[in-house]
């Protein structure tokens, strides 16, 4: 199975790393000439491409010019433990047991603005670059463009016949990959919360359990899509009834 994640906006890179192992970019390249980019534009420039306080315009300004290669354990993080956001929190990842780190780093990929495909061991430096932002370059019109054919065609290279592929990205993100071309199933889950007897999706409580669902995953090896109906991580439970074949829904 692989399990599509959003990145996060929140970065991480002080807490103590539990593993030494760590990997490199596939879209090195690219990540490289999107910098090059984001180097010319000035604090207000990103402040209006990403809709960003010039404060964090003024960081990333500083972010934008400190990346440079080559990543090393020095200057770089791996990926899975740079996020910090609701589903960074809920996957836990300093919490995982260090024997099933190699199955997180096979099943778990991260798409990225920046850095395209992510794989959670990836060395990365800190970055802002929202996939949704209105950035035109050369013949692109924004980031899918120049995006969505290398992300999915790099996911079908690493996709075994009939892997599932569970989308717990946001609609941001997974818009970067063209779904009808992904050589296998692809699935998605969502949650919703029950109130005033109804079940409504709500951002922060879906965010932290895509998360879940995703540790959940990597707890307990799951590589059938059938299996992710026994998710019962805080309170979740499979709901048939609002569920279809390739939209699974859990509520609580």
């Amino acid at each position: 199975m692989k399990v599509l994640l959003s990145p996060a906006k929140s970065l991480d890179f002080k807490s103590q790393i539990p593993t030494e192992k760590n990997s490199f970019l596939c879209f090195e390249k690219e990540a490289e000439y999107l910098n090059s980019i984001l180097k010319r534009k000035s604090p207000k420039d990103l402040s209006d491409l990403m809709n960003i306080s010039s404060k964090i315009a003024d960081l990333n300004y500083e972010r934008n010019h400190n990346w440079s290669l080559p990543f090393t354990k020095k200057n770089s993080r791996q990926a899975v433990y740079a996020f910090s956001g609701d589903v960074y929190r809920g996957l836990d990842a300093y919490s995982i047991d260090t024997n099933k780190i190699d199955y997180m780093h096979s099943t778990v990929r991260i798409i990225s603005g920046l850095y395209g495909l992510l794989k959670p061991l990836d060395l990365i430096q800190p970055y802002r670059l929202e996939m949704g932002a209105k950035l035109t370059f050369d013949d692109n019109k924004n980031l899918y463009e120049y995006w969505r054919e290398k992300i999915t065609n790099q996911l079908n290279l690493e996709l075994s016949e009939d892997e599932p592929v569970l989308n717990l990205a946001s609609n941001e993100y997974f818009k970067a990959i063209d779904s009808k071309v992904v050589k296998t199933n692809v699935y998605s889950a969502n949650f919703k919360q029950s109130k005033n007897g109804t079940y409504k999706t709500i951002a922060i409580f879906s965010k932290k359990a895509r998360g879940m669902m995703t540790r959940f995953i990597i707890d307990n090896k799951i590589t059938e899509i059938s299996a992710l109906k026994s998710f019962d991580y805080d309170g979740y439970v499979y709901h048939e009834n609002l569920s279809s074949e390739k939209d699974l829904v859990f509520t609580r």
